[in-house]
């Protein structure tokens, strides 16, 4: 195991950045760095965000919510350039104070409800619109279970496991070997889970599925950190059904591509304002 000099000092400062992709916007401050509204445009829902997984998961749910024929779930998604710091924006900062993608801000009420957080957001629109969520006691806790594994997992794997692996000035011994460890356990978790049930949360795709999809089943499916092979993801052979099922869904097609400003260009579309901007 690499071995390392570093004392940690009797108190931290941020004396110089850290380094890596994401270098430039990480500070040890919140708040607004800049003075700027956001746009809003024509439809009840306003979403600001990016298209990485947390971002995804709204999208999708709003696309399946729109092929359910839930004309009042249409919204304008406005981009989100995280990399330029447009999430200190004061507009930004106004709905979400922790300055993370996404944010919704629901102009269909008066006055208007601003919600942030992934999976807040999820949780907020099936309530909203009676779908992806069940009724009965049983089956919604189950799906909040889920939904809140999610949400205390996927920083290991995003923040953990991905930013060494992926995004780090230099690989390190330690932190990829625990990440790794705890990312596969949390594989595992799923996997033994789908061995039970088609989905998350049982026979029914809930927004349990929404939210663990665009981390764990891009990751199986090798559209992750490019870590498919490190990870052994083949393995996972009930995650893998899973996964596939869910990336076929025409919605889940249709919300990928939202906000999303990388990869294939057919893959790309920086803002949705109308459907027809995603055919």
């Amino acid at each position: 195991m690499n071995k390392t000099s570093y004392v940690p000092p009797k108190v931290w400062q941020h004396a110089v950045p850290s380094g890596g992709q994401f270098a430039n916007i990480n500070r040890p401050t919140a708040g607004a760095t800049h003075e700027k509204a956001l746009p809003i445009g024509k439809h009840p829902l306003q979403l600001y965000s990016l298209g990485t997984p947390n971002g995804a998961k709204v999208t999708i749910l709003l696309e399946e919510l729109l092929l359910l024929g839930h004309l009042d779930a249409e919204y304008d998604a406005w981009l989100i350039r995280i990399n330029e710091g447009d999430q200190f924006s004061s507009g930004f900062v106004e709905i979400n104070p922790n300055s993370k993608i996404p944010a919704l801000l629901d102009r269909s009420v008066e006055p208007a409800i601003r919600v942030f957080e992934s999976g807040s957001i999820l949780l907020y629109l099936a309530e909203k619109f009676g779908q992806f969520l069940p009724a009965d006691p049983a089956g919604r806790t189950q799906t909040l279970n889920w939904l809140f594994w999610q949400m205390g997992s996927a920083p290991y794997l995003g923040g953990g496991f991905g930013h060494f692996y992926a995004y780090a000035p230099e690989k390190l011994e330690y932190p990829i070997n625990r990440f790794t460890m705890e990312t596969k356990r949390q594989l595992d978790v799923l996997d033994q889970r789908l061995s039970e049930s088609p989905y998350i949360a049982g026979d029914s795709y809930t927004i349990a599925d929404i939210a663990i999809w665009p981390w764990y089943g891009l990751l199986v499916r090798g559209d992750l950190y490019g870590a498919g092979e490190f990870l052994c993801v083949d393995q996972y052979t009930h995650v893998q059904r899973w996964a596939e099922e869910i990336a076929n869904r025409p919605a889940v097609i249709r919300g990928q591509r939202v906000n999303r400003t990388w990869g294939e260009e057919t893959s790309q579309v920086a803002e949705r304002h109308q459907a027809s901007d995603l055919d």
